[in-house]
């Protein structure tokens, strides 16, 4: 057992709490959070149950910093279909896909850097984005969208380009996944994946979109909650010291913030527990836990300082270790307080996302296709969203149809043996539109797709998740991303006003 005789118990517990990235429930700051901030806590997370307007947001994280001017207020806002600050109504933002669809570096870095204008007027200063990932594996249940695409080039490419706009506005990136989730068909949020790759394949595919990044400044790095033989057949990315310490870190010559995905996900709760997960992961080099999107509460951020605590004064985790990462913590909250003042006055561009979302559109019409003018019944086919999603985020065309076609009626189905016939029923005479996403990973939906086409060939049809299939319908649109601005902008083709 090691003795602690550098460092008192109150400086130990303020650098464990200064570790942390706890979220809470509701949109004002409670009184244990802010009490905790008092004690050293360095950062707090934002999720959509903290968010109502942007007003109530700025007034939520000024409550944060009258305790601590230099605290880190954190949130996962990718824009597309992953948003925290208009979950209530969709991302203005088309998300990753459709930016590497369309493939213009300049149009990347100006759309992150809008997204991060508004994410520091309201006062957010780290941004859990971009996703890195390379989409290797098209059954992918996580990633798909948020990526840049399939191609490792791409994916660099646009993810340096995104850090750089992102930053320029005073917001820090946190780069993610590390050390890539593409090529896995499991969700690290209910079970471990892996990546049985060659290591040759993944410094070739999965890494270097990382290095792009390491290479522009990124100032975080989250970690992936994945097993990665070729570098270590035991632990996951996020507890592994060959992953964080020895390939980000030595290999990659990364020097900023190691940020963990958050803790409480199955990946490392079902195997480990939330409290020694947390210790493994700062052990292996991480620098900041990331935890509220499940667990939200006093007990959990206690629990887990003190368990940092016990862990150092037991011998499992070094001193200097901690006292490593909470300097991190600190460089980190250092350089936001002074990239505020320095990206101040940055010009607004409201319109900048739905001029991306229409660029990012692919068109395929039939030669009788005629642009609608009566009302349509929209059929949206509707799968589970994934947990970085969520279920409260509107998605589709359906607000945006009604406002260029009014009387637009709508029903969303899930998989049931009688769904052609239903939707078949129920549209009647109008024009049916078809929204889809991802079709090639549901068997139930690709086949109602085509029943349907078999019955109404002039069915529009909308792919709003990764195209795969061949254009079908008289009219078939892939927007690359359910965002309210890709729906906008394929209602605009849909009724003729492109």
């Amino acid at each position: 057992m090691t003795s602690v005789t550098s460092s008192t118990s109150a400086s130990l517990a303020h650098d464990a709490l200064t570790v942390l990235q706890p979220g809470f429930h509701g949109t004002s700051a409670p009184g244990w959070l802010l009490d905790r901030l008092g004690e050293g806590l360095g950062s707090v997370a934002l999720f959509a149950r903290n968010i109502e307007s942007p007003e109530q947001l700025a007034k939520l994280t000024a409550q944060l910093r009258n305790v601590r001017p230099d605290v880190l207020v954190a949130a996962d806002e990718e824009g597309g279909d992953v948003t925290r600050l208009e979950a209530r109504g969709g991302s203005s933002f088309p998300g990753n896909l459709a930016l590497g669809a369309v493939d213009d570096a300049e149009l990347t870095r100006a759309v992150a850097a809008e997204l991060g204008r508004r994410l520091a007027a309201c006062g957010v200063n780290l941004n859990w984005a971009p996703s890195a990932d390379v989409n290797s594996d098209p059954e992918n249940p996580v990633i798909g969208v948020r990526s840049f695409g399939a191609e490792a080039w791409r994916v660099a490419r646009h993810t340096a380009a995104y850090v750089e706009g992102l930053q320029s506005a005073g917001v820090a990136a946190c780069t993610k996944h590390f050390p890539g989730h593409g090529d896995t068909a499991v969700d690290s949020h209910h079970a471990l994946p892996r990546v049985d790759v060659p290591l040759a394949t993944l410094r070739t595919r999965e890494l270097l979109p990382f290095r792009a990044a390491v290479a522009v400044g990124t100032k975080a790095v989250m970690s992936a909650h994945i097993v990665v033989p070729a570098i270590d057949p035991h632990r996951p990315g996020t507890l592994s010291r060959a992953v964080l310490t020895g390939l980000l870190r030595e290999e990659l010559g990364y020097e900023g913030l190691i940020v963990t995905d958050g803790i409480e996900m199955r990946a490392i709760a079902d195997a480990y527990g939330i409290e020694r997960g947390t210790v493994l992961a700062l052990a292996a080099g991480a620098d900041a836990i990331c935890v509220g999107g499940g667990l939200a509460d006093e007990e959990t951020v206690l629990a887990l300082r003190d368990a940092i605590v016990r862990a150092v004064r037991e011998g499992d985790l070094a001193e200097e270790r901690l006292a490593d990462a909470a300097a991190r913590v600190r460089e980190l909250a250092a350089w936001t307080v002074s990239a505020a003042g320095a990206a101040q006055g940055s010009a607004p561009d409201p319109d900048i996302g739905l001029a991306a979302a229409r660029r990012a559109l692919r068109v395929t019409r039939t030669e009788e296709y005629v642009p609608l003018d009566a009302a349509p019944y929209v059929a949206a086919f509707t799968p589970v969203a994934n947990i970085a999603v969520g279920d409260e985020t509107p998605w589709g065309i359906s607000a945006e149809l009604e406002r260029l076609l009014p009387g637009t009626v709508t029903g969303s189905f899930r998989a049931d043996d009688a769904l052609t016939a239903n939707v078949l029923r129920l549209a009647g005479d109008r024009r049916i539109v078809a929204v889809v996403r991802d079709v090639h990973r549901h068997p139930w939906m690709a086949q109602a797709l085509g029943s349907l086409l078999a019955a109404r060939p002039d069915t529009v049809v909308v792919e709003m998740g990764v195209p795969q299939a061949r254009p079908s319908g008289a009219l078939h649109i892939a927007t690359h991303g359910a965002a309210r601005v890709c729906g906008q902008a394929a209602a605009e083709v849909i009724a003729g006003r492109d």
